[in-house]
Parts: C-alpha cells; structure tokens; sequence
C-alpha cells in the first residue's frame, strides 16, 4: 500500500474542517487560541481531530502565530511533592488552552538551575515558571513571561510571586497545639524558602504565647533529615510532647524518631506535618498537616502568565494563598 493512500496518511486541517463542517481557518483557530472559539464550535473539533487522529505539529502552529504554546518549569527537587500538586493546579487552566508544560529538574546550584533555564528558552517558551532558586544571572529578567512559585531569595526583574502564605501556615500550627493543651512543642525545620516562613510564623505564635522555643534546624526537609533533626530534638529536650515538621516527608522521619524510642503517636507526642501530600492523606500515617493549597498556586500561576502572555507590560504582582489545618489523628491532647 503507497504510504500516500488516503488510509495511511496523516489527517490534515483541512480534513479536520471537512469532518467538523467548519472551516480550515476556524480549526486553525482553535489549535492557535481556542479561548476565542465558542464553546461548541471548538468541542466539535476537538471531537473531529479525536475521531480521525489527527495530531497538530507544533512546529507549523509556531511559525503561524509566534507562540509555541508550551510553558516551561524550573524545579529543584523532583521527590518534593509540592511540585506535584503545583504542576496539576497549572495544567487544569493551561490544558484546556492547548498548552503544554515542559519540565527541567535543576536540583541546587548556579550553573545547574541556569542550564535548565537556558535549555527551555531554547525550546523558544512562552512563558517561565520558576520553582526553585534564580540564578545570579536570572534576577536581571530571563526575556519570556516569568511567574516565580513559592518563596525564593530573589525574584527576576519584572517577575509575578505566588506563593503560600507559610508564615500564617506556620502560625495556624502553632495555634493548633497550643489550643490542644501543649507547652512542650518542637519544630523541626528546613533553612530557608518556604521553611524560612513557616519557622518565622512558628516562632511568632509560640513567643506571644510565652512558652519556650524548641527549635531542630536542619539544612535540608527529606525524610532523613527529618529523622535526624527529631533524634537531637528528643534528646536534648525529652520532655517534648508535640512535634510540628516543616513539611509531611519531615513528620515521617519523626515518626521513625519516636519509634525507635518507643514513643508513640499521638499518645506520647503529637505530630503535625505540612503539605497536606498524599503521605499526610495515607490511611497509615493519618496525618495532620497544613495545607498549603499549592493547587491553588498552581492555578493562580497559569492564569498569571496567560495575563502576562498577552500584555508583557502588565505590573508585577505578589500574591499569597491562605494555608488550611487539616486535622487527622497525629494531634491530640496531651497526657497530664
């Protein structure tokens, strides 16, 4: 069979139109900007492109219309799960426009989080979203769109911030235990970013309530730094009996903490995480945390940049999103 024959060959737009019964320019439109298209005009298709397996090249729809339709994102740790959460919020409004997320892991370092940079500016993006640390050399703009998620040090010139408001998250933690009764509360916390914030916001509340600092300050939150840092807590202050971890892979290394000294959760010590991960919302941890509504940051992202997309002008904002205690079976009352 001739690999021209109508069977084999790839559907065009203009089959797409035919199918659809629209015209070549309105399916054009539709893979272009499909927010200008009616709602049924554009379903019907997308149910033609679906029904003949049509695949648009995104190549040809970049030389029509200067846009490439995909987003690039910088993250610095692909095992933290915030990300996940962050990358879902961004798709749900990015994907119904016919964007697409391209993902660079930079893990810490200048030249690391520069080259991943550089590598999605050389896929020409549309716009940036940068989830990790900016480089030196970021702060002075990175010439695309550019939405910075979650605390950082620095923010590139004319660059959005959306973050969560982890000073209030860190805070709302506090109240948590202190209205449960504790005066022995702990906190294990990473060294800046977003743990930065929480601590501060930890701090703030334990100190207005007149009860002593328990502070573990460790360099990273992974679970084994959350083992670590509760280890030294436990021993230089065995008489703590609640534990509030900078995040919920933290709140797990303190469980193995409390395990291996025979201390159980929460009859012994109470445990609060952060994230609200799908660790926290397991049936085997059960676990208290503060929801940092990362989604909603995700979602506030994508529509961040679709603004900025259009009008490159547009003043650069901050927005925090408010945090929400979800309460599980780690927290309890302390025994007299």
């Amino acid at each position: 069979m001739s690999a021209t024959s109508p069977k084999t060959r790839r559907p065009t737009i203009y089959d797409v139109a035919k199918h659809a019964g629209v015209s070549p320019s309105l399916v054009s439109l539709v893979l272009q900007s499909p927010e200008r298209v009616s709602d049924k005009r554009r379903q019907a298709v997308q149910a033609a492109m679906g029904e003949l397996g049509y695949r648009p090249s995104r190549a040809a729809t970049a030389l029509a219309s200067n846009r490439t339709k995909s987003i690039g994102l910088v993250i610095d740790d692909y095992r933290n799960l915030w990300f996940v959460d962050l990358l879902r919020g961004m798709e749900s409004v990015l994907s119904e426009l016919g964007y697409h997320v391209m993902l660079a892991d930079s893990r810490p370092g200048e030249n690391r989080i520069k080259d991943a940079t550089d590598g999605l500016l050389a896929l020409h993006v549309d716009a940036l979203v940068i989830a990790a640390e900016p480089s030196e050399s970021m702060l002075h703009g990175t010439g695309v769109p550019t939405v910075v998620a979650g605390w950082r040090k620095g923010v590139p010139t004319g660059a959005d911030l959306i973050t969560n408001d982890d000073d209030g998250g860190g805070s709302m933690a506090a109240e948590h235990l202190l209205g449960l009764g504790h005066t022995r509360i702990g906190h294990l916390s990473g060294s800046d970013g977003a743990s930065a914030h929480r601590r501060a916001g930890f701090r703030r509340r334990i100190q207005a309530a007149g009860v002593e600092l328990l502070i573990a300050e460790s360099k990273g939150t992974s679970e084994e730094d959350g083992y670590a840092a509760a280890c030294w807590l436990l021993e230089r202050y065995p008489d703590t009996t609640a534990i509030f971890a900078a995040n919920d892979t933290m709140a797990m290394g303190a469980f193995a903490a409390l395990k291996v000294r025979g201390l159980r959760v929460p009859s012994d010590v109470s445990v609060i995480g952060y994230d609200n991960s799908p660790l926290a919302k397991s049936r085997y941890l059960d676990l208290t945390s503060v929801d940092n509504r990362s989604d909603l940051v995700g979602i506030d992202v994508a529509h961040r940049l679709l603004a900025r997309i259009d009008d490159p002008t547009i003043k650069p904002e901050r927005t925090l999103i408010d945090p929400a205690l979800v309460v599980r079976s780690t927290t309890a009352r302390p025994v007299p």
